[in-house]
């Protein structure tokens, strides 16, 4: 087991490597970069993200008859940059560090990544690594918590449905689980907030921040009761959505084993039902739940989260690389993109860990890589 690790750990290099460089390459090719972003503040053309789904125009922004003529008659590769001085957007290239060639700017983030260095934000004024920092109490209280009630809610109701498939139990619980999968998340937090948030009815839990005002001052143990207070909204809304798909997954994992003859051969021999269940079935059924954990915990860590942090006003991980994208915010996209990819890379080994753990019949090192 322990070479295998060493060879996925070592494989972890090229492969992060390998995505990079291709989304650096494709970054390269979008419109509407950090240079571009100035001179649409300078021109008075830049329009907010959410001005433009409500169908806000750059000429309602500002009015560029007053610039100066300086450079309309020279050709510029920036949108928008006739009537600037080509000095002006040669020292905008400089501030963001996009004077230099392409792959040399490239070389310059991969040896600082290597360092764990992801260099300062565009326009926020700080460090990628003190952003992250800062964001990454609020993405891993969602992501850990809502990855743990999703994983102890639908297991035992999945074995439960399957054990009583055809049943009453089975229907009612079908029932709530279409549901849970039919309404949209952020449906369902809006619906919580207007119920339990002071929308239209009750007013019992907060509706922004991870914490009250003076959450420092407080007893330990009211602290720990403050936090979950502020968290149980967004995290009903996120598991309403993500234990349904779970449920069915562990539910036909272990009909589909029930109905093998290995089990049929137990049943003959004596064997409890309770035994034979989680002492036989369960090991073979959870195999196919436990390889979607990785994908899972890194869908609602980072983008699983970001609506449910527009509406609940917690500011995460996943709304700063939403801004970071809209903004053209270079430092901040890459350096959340080699954060996730990695942390993605090592969830990979430890899903085969788990599978090791689960079934040890399972021998990884006989396998080719």
């Amino acid at each position: 087991m322990y070479p295998y690790i060493l060879r996925r750990l070592l494989l972890i290099v090229p492969t992060l490597f390998g995505i990079m460089v291709i989304n650096f390459i494709v970054i390269q090719f979008v419109p509407g970069g950090p240079v571009e972003q100035m001179i649409a503040q300078l021109t008075g053309d830049d329009v907010a993200a959410t001005a433009r789904f409500g169908g806000g125009t750059t000429q309602e922004a500002g009015d560029t008859s007053q610039l100066p003529d300086i450079g309309s008659e020279s050709t510029s590769r920036y949108r928008g940059a006739q009537g600037l001085p080509p000095d002006l957007i040669l020292e905008i290239e400089q501030q963001f560090g996009l004077d230099k060639p392409a792959h040399e700017r490239f070389m310059i983030m991969m040896s600082n990544y290597v360092r764990f260095d992801f260099g300062d934000s565009y326009f926020q004024d700080r460090s990628v690594a003190q952003l992250l920092i800062d964001k990454l109490p609020v993405s891993i209280s969602l992501g850990l918590w809502t990855t743990l009630l999703v994983y102890l809610i639908s297991i035992p109701l999945g074995v439960a449905k399957a054990v009583r498939d055809g049943s009453r139990f089975d229907v009612w619980t079908s029932g709530l689980v279409i549901f849970g999968n039919a309404v949209p998340g952020f449906l369902f937090a809006i619906l919580l907030i207007i119920l339990f948030a002071g929308g239209r009815y009750l007013d019992l839990f907060p509706l922004r921040g991870l914490f009250s005002t003076g959450w420092e001052d407080l007893h330990w143990h009211e602290q720990i009761k403050d936090y979950f207070w502020h968290l149980t909204l967004p995290l009903l809304s996120m598991v309403i959505g993500g234990f349904a798909g779970l449920t069915m997954l562990t539910k036909n994992s272990f009909l589909e084993e029930i109905n093998k003859q290995y089990v049929i051969t137990a049943r003959a021999k004596g064997l409890t039902e309770r035994r034979m269940l989680y002492g036989h079935v369960f090991r073979n059924a959870m195999l196919i739940v436990i390889a979607g954990f990785p994908s899972a915990f890194i869908g609602i860590f980072f983008t699983g989260s970001l609506l449910t942090e527009v509406i609940f006003s917690l500011d995460g991980i996943g709304l700063l690389g939403f801004e970071a994208a809209l903004t053209r915010d270079y430092p901040v996209m890459f350096g959340t993109l080699f954060l996730f990819t990695l942390l993605g890379l090592v969830m990979g080994i430890i899903s085969d860990v788990m599978y090791h753990l689960v079934d040890p019949r399972i021998d990884f090192e006989t396998r080719e890589t």
